[in-house]
């Protein structure tokens, strides 16, 4: 007899296999009909009578299916398989399910006034949640109450899927001889100029000290990474100065899965911040 066939994955992950899927309905018709015949498998499964037959045979090579008293019918090794794929599947669908949040109201800042009832549809502005009349959005629901602009709206009934396009984190490096530059925060005043606003934040001494002239009060200066991350995922840019020695440091914080949007960016020589001056 086959050795017991091992799962190379568990649940979900287990049926990827090619054919993984076909093979373990089969077994289960196997188990619940006993057919005399492949086609009333192959029905039930919307295969051909030859895809049924590769399928009981790849599975009679390892001993699960066989024709017993002229029935397809599963081996006692069968049973045991179909019994714990099945228990496996069932935990890591339970398991998925439990990471799932399902969402049916929320909160959301009404871009206008709205009455109770009203459709509203659901939008990012700037980072957060906004609610405006109407149902022709992607994502929409319905104002639990009547809210001012500006306000908080509660909205439920909810239906769609917010659409957000992960923003750009722009990171400007300064060099040595842009870091002794006397003229160096004229040049930054210009370069942020022309980033697409939103956060803006120092990576390292150099760079807080290089900013601040420029945005003293509102620079970012902890948690640089992890804050770009964040505010790329719900639409908001980011400008990161950093100095030149200090970039690969930070280019690694953003490696790993899901990555925002980086451009790195050299900042403008002084003829060019001139230029733009006049």
């Amino acid at each position: 007899m086959p050795p017991p066939r091992a799962p190379a994955a568990e649940g979900l992950a287990e049926l990827r296999r090619s054919g993984g899927v076909t093979e373990l309905l089969f077994l289960y018709e196997c188990t619940t009909l006993e057919p005399t015949q492949l086609r009333p498998i192959a029905e039930h499964l919307g295969l051909t009578v030859q895809a049924a037959s590769h399928s009981f045979r790849r599975l009679s090579a390892e001993g699960l299916v066989e024709v017993r008293d002229g029935r397809y019918r599963p081996t006692v090794q069968g049973v045991a398989y179909l019994h714990a794929a099945l228990d496996r599947l069932a935990s890591d669908v339970t398991a998925r399910l439990a990471r799932l949040h399902v969402i049916r109201s929320t909160r959301a800042v009404a871009a206008e006034p709205v009455a109770a009832g009203e459709a509203v549809s659901l939008e990012m502005r700037d980072g957060l949640l906004t609610a405006r009349r109407g149902a022709a959005g992607p994502s929409r629901g319905r104002a639990v109450r009547a809210a001012a602009a500006g306000r908080l709206v509660e909205v439920g009934e909810l239906e769609g899927i917010v659409p957000i396009e992960p923003a750009t984190v722009t990171v400007l490096s300064l060099t040595p001889t842009d870091r002794d530059d006397p003229g160096l925060s004229r040049r930054l005043r210009s370069a942020l100029r022309e980033t697409p606003g939103g956060l803006v934040a120092a990576e390292g001494l150099d760079a807080v000290h290089a900013l601040r002239e420029v945005a003293p009060s509102s620079t970012l200066r902890f948690g640089v990474a992890a804050a770009c991350r964040a505010a790329s995922k719900v639409g908001v840019p980011s400008t990161v100065v950093v100095a030149q020695d200090a970039l690969p440091h930070l280019l690694a914080e953003f490696s790993g899965p899901d990555p925002p949007p980086l451009e790195v960016r050299s900042l403008p020589d002084r003829a060019k911040a001139r230029r733009r001056r006049r």
